[in-house]
């Protein structure tokens, strides 16, 4: 005897259903009999399963369920179903079922935990129902109970069926896809005037091109077409109308034979008028007809009509240039011209030979052109053809040229005008004459051309040599005289003018540019140029320049009547030089200051201040231009003067400087010895310019006395 139960738990830890129980009665006390020695279950209790019951439990969700757990429960244990799975009582056994919406895996259905290791794997429907005119809109999967949502593809419509489907339990959709036909938009929007000309059928995307029918043409609109997916045609058909020729174009000289149409095919005649024929041209026969094309114009017709005229008119002194039939062109014969009239006969209407006016008169080439020293040799004759011969008069002879020999001849020709002989007779002279002071610039053997030498020049007289009838060269009477420096013994004079002597060569008034150029090798910067024009009729010229001290001048003085130039040289001298304002100060004690005040001058660069020194000790003798004034540490007795301080100004950038006299320092080379208590002093400052020899100097002296209170004065 034995006794089996099953329990269900749920997975999500929900409170479990009634346990069901079978036993057996043994003597008024409840026994679990053993399962069976052949069971795997013998030695063990009857187990008891924890499940839900099958028969009052529906099947689980997949969207609640989630992986369910079963637990087989016994005295040895707890065993477990397979996920997924629920317990099954049996008799005297248990199996596990793999709930709705779920599969056994790698076992059969149903699964016994001891025995299989399958599992239980959610049902999986695999793609949706959608076919190639379907499309899939949305969906959750593909697992048991996800619903899928379809629509039509592009170009595809509903015809019938749902758009939703179902996985269910069995692995398969609930629904098929729905039926979806492609789009047919039908026949194309042709009309009547327009053909289809190509397309690829009438479904969805097709493409239709389309044209006028004959006869017909475009007016406007577009001439292709696409089936769109709302089962109509992106374009209505273009429009189309019929073509029309128009008015056909008439003919010289012919009528037209229609009966006024202008569709396409219409057809037009053309007839010479009376009096008139057709051209012949037997390598092309002429049509005279026309016919309206599809492209809206008449057919070009080579007819043409001529008049009915017979043989060309004849003008006197003249020929037919061009003929044909109906036009005649004239020309004059050769020795004739044109003077008037039109050189065109037409045939009239009449077959009758409207007559050319033109006037053909003879060329006449008129008096030939006489040649100087020759005559000529003719008949008088001036018609085309007409020869007249050149020779040269006595005295005279042919120009030789033997790289072109010249002719004598000469001809009337066909423009009226006479040849042109280029012979040229020149007299029998000989050598070009010679001229004193001058040479021959151009020469021919009948014309000499003379020109004065270098240095001299044409005061007067003709430059030409003529050959005379004589053979004998009529001499030129051109006087060459000298040319003489226009300006002579240049020199410089009270330092800034100048003199010179003048030479008029003939003129009586001469114009000088007098052009100086300044530089200072002690300033490199400074340039100082300037012109002048002078007007002169003295033969002694004198002219002051503004020139500046100290600054080497190079002078250009120009003769304009025959640009003759004279250049000097000169330097200026050097300026007493620019005094300073000395002010000075009483001073209760030593050492005494001295403030000097200056101004900037262009002779800064070679100046310099000196500050002397002279102890007044019986007769004091100062020379201020002196150069021999020793320095204060040069071993110079007391009772002597002596220089204590230089300044170069063109170092100094201030325009006023404070010198205190005894400081005992060095300025510019000289010690600034103190002075000594008890004993009065001259200062005196100088300004000394140099500039290469020379020299200059100015002084301005300051006399201290040193006692108990140091008296001053300042003397220049």
């Amino acid at each position: 005897m034995y006794a089996s139960a099953c329990t269900a738990s749920s997975g999500t830890g929900g409170p479990s259903a009634k346990t069901k129980t079978n036993v057996r009665s043994e003597r008024g006390r409840s026994v679990a009999p053993a399962p069976p020695a052949t069971t795997p279950w013998a030695a063990m209790p009857a187990p008891v399963w924890g499940a839900s019951d099958p028969r009052t439990t529906g099947p689980p969700s997949p969207r609640t369920t989630g992986r369910t757990a079963r637990t087989l429960m016994s005295a040895g244990g707890t065993l477990r179903c397979v996920e997924r799975g629920r317990c099954v009582n049996l008799e005297g056994d248990f199996e596990c079922r793999c709930l709705l919406g779920y599969r056994a895996h790698n076992a059969s259905d149903p699964l016994q935990p001891l025995r299989d290791k399958g599992s239980c794997k959610v049902v999986d429907c695999g793609p949706p129902p959608a076919g190639e005119a379907v499309r899939v809109l949305s969906t959750n999967g593909t697992a048991y109970g996800s619903v899928v949502l379809m629509g039509c593809k592009d170009g595809f419509q509903w015809r019938r069926g749902d758009n939703s489907s179902t996985c269910g339990p069995d692995g398969t959709w609930s629904r098929p896809a729905p039926l979806c036909q492609v789009v047919d938009c039908g026949p194309p929007p042709a009309g009547e005037a327009v053909q289809v000309l190509s397309t690829n059928g009438t479904a969805y995307g097709s493409v239709v091109l389309m044209g006028c029918k004959d006869g017909l043409q475009w007016r406007r609109g577009d001439n292709s077409s696409t089936c769109g997916p709302d089962g109509t045609w992106s374009r209505p058909a273009p429009l189309c109308q019929e073509i029309q020729c128009g008015e056909p174009l008439s003919k010289p000289h012919a009528r037209m034979l229609w009966d006024n149409g202008t569709r396409v095919g219409s057809v037009l005649h053309y007839q010479c008028e009376e009096g008139y024929r057709p051209s012949t041209n037997r390598h092309s026969p002429s049509t005279n007809r026309s016919v309206c094309g599809e492209d809206g114009q008449w057919e070009e017709s080579d007819l043409r009509c001529e008049a009915r005229c017979r043989l060309t008119p004849s003008l006197a002194h003249a020929e037919v240039a061009w003929y044909n039939s109906s036009v005649t062109v004239h020309r004059c014969v050769d020795g004739y011209r044109s003077s008037r009239g039109s050189s065109v006969s037409v045939c009239g209407n009449a077959g009758q030979w409207q007559k050319a006016t033109l006037k053909c008169i003879e060329i006449q080439c008129g008096e030939p052109l006489s040649k100087p020293h020759a005559r000529m040799l003719w008949d008088n004759g001036t018609r085309v053809g007409s020869v007249l011969h050149y020779q040269c008069e006595e005295g005279y002879r042919p120009s030789t040229n033997r790289h072109s020999p010249s002719t004598n001849r000469s001809v009337c020709g066909e423009d009226g005008q006479w040849e042109e002989s280029d012979l040229r007779c020149e007299a029998r002279c000989g050598p070009a004459p010679s001229l004193a002071h001058a040479e021959v610039a151009w020469y021919n053997s009948s014309v000499t051309v003379h020109r004065c030498l270098d240095g001299y020049r044409s005061s007067r007289g003709s430059s030409v040599s003529v050959c005379g009838k004589a053979g004998q060269w009529q001499k030129a009477t051109l006087k060459c005289t000298e040319v003489k420096p226009a300006v002579n013994d240049l020199r410089v004079f009270n330092e800034k003018c100048l003199q010179w002597r003048a030479e008029k060569n003939d003129v009586d008034k001469e114009i000088y540019k007098v052009v100086f150029r300044g530089t200072r090798d002690y300033q490199g910067a400074f340039r100082h140029e300037k012109r002048q024009l002078l007007h002169s009729w003295d033969k002694w010229v004198e002219v002051c320049l503004s020139l500046l001290p100290a600054t080497n001048y190079t002078i250009s003085v120009i003769a304009l009547s025959t640009r003759f130039t004279a250049n000097i040289t000169t330097n200026t001298s050097l300026q007493v030089p620019q005094a300073p304002l000395v002010l000075y100060r009483e001073l209760d004690a030593p050492p005494a200051t001295l403030r000097l005040r200056r101004s900037a001058h262009t002779l800064d660069a070679i100046s310099v201040y000196q500050v002397v020194v002279v102890p007044l000790d019986g007769t004091v003798v100062f020379d201020c231009r002196s150069r021999g004034i020793p320095g204060s540490s040069q071993g110079v007795p007391p009772s002597s003067q002596y220089i204590t301080g230089q300044f170069p100004l063109g170092h100094m950038n201030d325009t006023e400087m404070i010198f205190t006299v005894g400081d005992g320092r060095f300025h510019g080379g000289f010690l600034n010895a103190p002075l000594k208590r008890g004993t009065s002093y001259y200062v005196i400052l100088r300004v000394v310019s140099q500039w290469k020899e020379a020299g200059h100097s100015m002084g301005f002296k300051s006399t201290l006395e040193f006692t108990s209170k140091y008296p001053s004065h300042l003397e220049s």
